[in-house]
């Protein structure tokens, strides 16, 4: 799947710009990617519902999992989420794709998955937001 998906052209990240461990890691990704970063436009979804129901995506669920679009030349754009957004964005960064595999691999994916959300459920109570 993953190297499906690393053929595609732009791939624009919806990232919670209020929550500062989101930016943080914008920023890393952006350090770690290099040249690859140029494929890949962020779109801060603080008070943007109205834009993120325009594309089919519930604010509610882009506040509690990654979402991404991805759109490969002259083709619609495809949205992804959690995981499998996780996946793609990583891949596009040559220090990072090792692990994107291994988030890939079924007896991980799960686990992650479960803590995944329990961070992000944490982090949306100690702002107030949850």
């Amino acid at each position: 799947m993953v190297d499906a998906m690393e053929a595609q052209e732009h791939i624009r990240v919806f990232y919670d710009g209020a929550c500062p461990r989101c930016v943080k890691d914008r920023d890393n990704f952006q350090r770690l990617a290099g040249k690859q970063a140029s494929c890949v436009e962020w779109f801060d979804i603080t008070e943007q519902d109205q834009a993120l129901v325009t594309l089919g995506i519930d604010p509610d669920k882009a506040l509690h999992e990654l979402h991404i679009s991805v759109q490969a030349k002259n083709s619609e754009p495809k949205i992804l989420s959690e995981l499998d957004a996780y996946i793609v964005l990583m891949s596009k960064a040559r220090l990072l794709k090792p692990l994107a595999l291994l988030i890939a691999l079924p007896l991980i994916r799960p686990l992650l998955s479960r803590i995944y959300h329990s961070m992000v459920e944490r982090r949306l109570a100690r702002s107030g937001r949850a």
